[in-house]
């Protein structure tokens, strides 16, 4: 048993003057209470209880002992009144990073949602595709597609986001429209690097069963999501990217789809905080709220990393 838990049945002991009544309040065996209440005899070095055949009382030392623990007590039950209330209605700033699609796409546009939810917190949203060191720049979580690569952040995956590869209809003019994967070979890409590091991504397609992935020349390469389609748009070479930024351009016909029959794997996102922010209400309620945004936007593709 617990100290508190302790304090708990020496306190109903008093107050009832039996341990077997005390016992059967806290549903405990009475053998357990005697127990636990000779344990706290011993740590503490004094007799707290008189006991006799009819009644329990406190001694000297425990009435006093008693009346310190009923303070004590009553703090704790505020305490945990206040972080209950806190964690029902939590309040304050959270500092968010998303990354520009995700915020414009699919978060903000739903925004007052949470808001409505949620009153009493501020959100401070800085976007980008940077990496931020979320402890130095004071960050609570960050929305970030990919697998992650911070093994001492907590991780949630929010969902995998369907791909699609495609080009605009003056590409596929000037240059033909790939069959198969092995057509790629003859074409031009806009190439993606990371910004923080000298990485280009390949485009990922399943043949025959198998991941492949395919590398293609670019004469323009971008490390913005914003400037990766807009290079697309202007006939510039084959771009692969979740299909819900490219939605509106697929259906109006300024870009098209191609390949749609070899499957894409899908780019994970996921949110991260870490770890001491972990048991924080605002970070938990923000949390909880846009795993169920993107479970709506990707339906049971989501699931937890």
């Amino acid at each position: 048993m617990d100290r508190f838990e302790a304090l708990r049945l020496f306190t109903r002991i008093v107050e009832l003057g039996s341990f077997t009544r005390a016992a059967a309040v806290l549903d405990l065996p009475r053998a357990t209470a005697t127990h636990a209440i000779k344990e706290l005899e011993a740590r503490l070095g004094v007799r707290l209880l008189e006991r006799t055949t009819r009644q329990v009382r406190p001694t000297l030392d425990g009435q006093a002992y008693y009346e310190r623990c009923m303070h004590v007590l009553a703090e704790l039950d505020d305490a945990e009144s206040a972080l209950r209330s806190l964690a029902s209605n939590p309040r304050g700033s959270l500092r968010l990073d998303l990354h520009g699609t995700h915020a414009t796409g699919i978060i903000l546009p739903r925004i007052n949602e949470f808001r409505a939810r949620y009153p009493h917190i501020d959100l401070v949203i800085s976007s980008g595709d940077r990496l931020v060191d979320l402890v130095r720049e004071g960050i609570d979580c960050v929305v970030r597609s990919g697998n992650p690569r911070d093994s001492s952040l907590i991780a949630k995956r929010l969902a995998t986001m369907p791909e699609v590869v495609c080009a605009s209809p003056e590409y596929l003019q000037n240059f033909g429209t790939p069959r198969h994967p092995d057509d790629l070979s003859a074409h031009q890409a806009v190439g993606f690097f990371a910004s923080n590091r000298d990485l280009r991504y390949p485009f990922e397609l399943t043949v025959d069963g198998q991941l492949r992935e395919y590398q293609l020349s670019s004469w323009i390469s971008v490390n913005d999501a914003a400037c990766y389609t807009a290079a697309a748009l202007r006939g510039c070479g084959l771009i692969q990217l979740p299909r819900h930024g490219v939605e509106t351009y697929l259906r109006d016909g300024r870009l098209i789809d191609v390949l749609s029959e070899f499957a894409s794997p899908g780019v994970p996102v996921s949110v991260l905080y870490p770890q001491h922010r972990q048991l924080s209400p605002r970070v938990r309620v923000f949390v909880d709220w846009v795993s169920g945004v993107f479970a709506d936007k990707f339906g049971g593709s989501a699931a937890v990393a």
